[in-house]
C-alpha cells in the first residue's frame, strides 16, 4: 500500500505560489504579502528607498539575481525506508523533499545561511517515518475519516494558504500537478492520524493559567525582539483579544509533542531499515 505524504508541504507550496503570482487572477485587490499596496506603490517605495541606499538597493538586486540551488534527487535509492514492512518509494520522498527544499532555500537566500541537504534529507526521513508508524497504528486501531471531515481539512488548509474554500485550494494544487486522488488519501491519512493522536493524548485543552503563561513568554519575547539592533517596537494585543487564538496555538504545540512521544513509543516495536 502506497502513501503519499505530500498534503502539508504542497499546503506552503501552494501559499508561495499563491504569493508569486500575486494571488488568483480574480482577486487582484487583495495583496496580503505586502500589506495591502498595489504594485504601483509598493514600485515608487522601492525606487525611493534605492535613492535614499543605492548600496542597499544594489544588495536587494544581486539577492535577486542569485540562482536558486537544485534540490539533490538524482542519488536517492529506489526505497528510501522501509517501515513493519512497508516501504517509503524514492518518488514519494523525492516530491515532499522537492517541496520542503523549496521553502527552505527561499529562507536562506533571505538569512544567507547554506543548506545542508543531507542534514534536511536525513531530517525528513525521519519525519516520514514517524508518520508511516502513526499511520499504521491508526488504521490498526480502526480510525475512519469521513468525506465531511475530509472537506473541512481542505477547507482549513485553504484559510491558511490564504484562499476562500476547499475547492480552490485543491485546484490550485492540481494545477501544480498534484493528483487529486492522492490529496484525497493524503488527508484521509492525515484525519486518522489526528484522530490517533487525541486519543491517545485525552484531554490536551490548557488551562488559563498556562494560557496566561503562554502570553507572557511571547510578550518577553517581541520585548527582546523590539529591544535589539534595529527592533521596531510593536505593541501586543490585550490578552483577552486573542485568547481564543492562544489557546489554539498552545494546543496544537501540546498534541505536536505529544504525537512525537507517541512516534517514539512506536519505533520501540517497530522493524525499521533507512537507506539514505
Amino acid at each position: 500500500m502506497k502513501k503519499q505524504w505530500t498534503l502539508t508541504t504542497a499546503a506552503a507550496s501552494a501559499m508561495l505560489i499563491l504569493a508569486a503570482c500575486g494571488g488568483n487572477e480574480g482577486n487582484t485587490e487583495e495583496a496580503p504579502e505586502n500589506g495591502g499596496m498595489n504594485n504601483n506603490s509598493e514600485q515608487e517605495m522601492n525606487d525611493e528607498e534605492a535613492a535614499e541606499d543605492p548600496e542597499g538597493a544594489d544588495e536587494l538586486a544581486d539577492m535577486g539575481e542569485q540562482d536558486m540551488p537544485e534540490a539533490e534527487t538524482d542519488d536517492l535509492p529506489e526505497v528510501v525506508a522501509e517501515v513493519n514492512g512497508e516501504e517509503i518509494e524514492r518518488d514519494e520522498f523525492a516530491v515532499t523533499y522537492e517541496n520542503m527544499f523549496m521553502q527552505a532555500a527561499q529562507q536562506a537566500q533571505m538569512t544567507g545561511e547554506e543548506i545542508d541537504q543531507q542534514e534536511l534529507q536525513e531530517e525528513l526521513v525521519q519525519n516520514m517515518v514517524d508518520l508511516e508508524l502513526m499511520v499504521q497504528e491508526a488504521e490498526e486501531q480502526g480510525f475512519e475519516a469521513s468525506e465531511e471531515e475530509v472537506n473541512e481539512l481542505f477547507d482549513e488548509l485553504a484559510a491558511q494558504s490564504g484562499m476562500e474554500s476547499g475547492d480552490e485550494f485543491v485546484a490550485a494544487l492540481e494545477e501544480q500537478g498534484e493528483d487529486v486522488e492522492n490529496l484525497q488519501e493524503e488527508a484521509e491519512m492525515q484525519i486518522k492520524v489526528d484522530e490517533l493522536i487525541a486519543s491517545e493524548a485525552g484531554d490536551v485543552d490548557p488551562s488559563e493559567e498556562e494560557v496566561e503563561e503562554y502570553y507572557e513568554q511571547l510578550v518577553a519575547q517581541q520585548e527582546e525582539m523590539a529591544g535589539g539592533e534595529g527592533g521596531e517596537e510593536m505593541e501586543m494585543p490585550e490578552f483577552e483579544e486573542i485568547q481564543p487564538e492562544l489557546e489554539e496555538q498552545l494546543r496544537a504545540e501540546q498534541e505536536a509533542e505529544y504525537s512525537q512521544t507517541l512516534a517514539q513509543e512506536l519505533r520501540e516495536n517497530a522493524d525499521v531499515t533507512i537507506h539514505l
